[in-house]
């Protein structure tokens, strides 16, 4: 790669996105839905309080757990693709931001989608008033977007080609 040749942070940035929303669900899913157990993907809807209601929303977070593995193996093949390409520059920054970013995504989408529009489930569907966990879920994603942009924007100093470390 010549000095001359512009780099392209997109295919990192893509794969970070990717990433970030993939792991981003899976942290929603294990933690939310099987750890502290405040809900299941349609358990506003269905609550699994019958063995068949259990076993369908079992089933349908099985099938989110699905599609954001989905997503995961995507980004990651995204970010190989990203890491044999010389004109992508290798930042820490950047790519950080990007994941950071794609789970803020993650979490505007899901939580105004499924919290909000079609009341799938909230985020503690057992609290006494489950609109303020809601609410707090999309501030918390307002807040990832905000990070992710700031170190994305960072990442424009870090101009190392791929397989490259500044400073050596």
């Amino acid at each position: 790669m010549t000095e001359h040749e512009p780099l392209n942070r997109g295919p990192l940035i893509a794969a970070g996105l990717l990433l970030g929303a993939g792991l981003g669900g899976f942290v929603d899913g294990i933690v939310l839905h099987q750890i502290l157990q405040w809900h299941n993907m349609l358990s506003a809807r269905l609550p699994p309080d019958t063995l068949v209601a259990a076993k369908t929303n079992m089933y349908w977070d099985g099938v989110f757990h699905a599609a954001v593995w989905v997503m995961t193996a995507i980004g990651l093949r995204v970010l190989w693709a990203a890491g044999a390409r010389r004109d992508v520059p290798w930042s820490g920054r950047t790519f950080g931001g990007s994941l950071v970013l794609g789970w803020g995504l993650f979490n505007l989408v899901e939580g105004t989608i499924d919290h909000m529009l079609l009341e799938l489930h909230h985020v503690h569907e057992y609290a006494a008033d489950p609109r303020p966990w809601d609410w707090g879920f999309l501030g918390l994603a307002g807040l990832q977007l905000l990070l992710g942009g700031v170190l994305i924007r960072g990442g424009r100093a870090d101009a190392a080609p791929t397989g490259t470390r500044p400073g050596r």
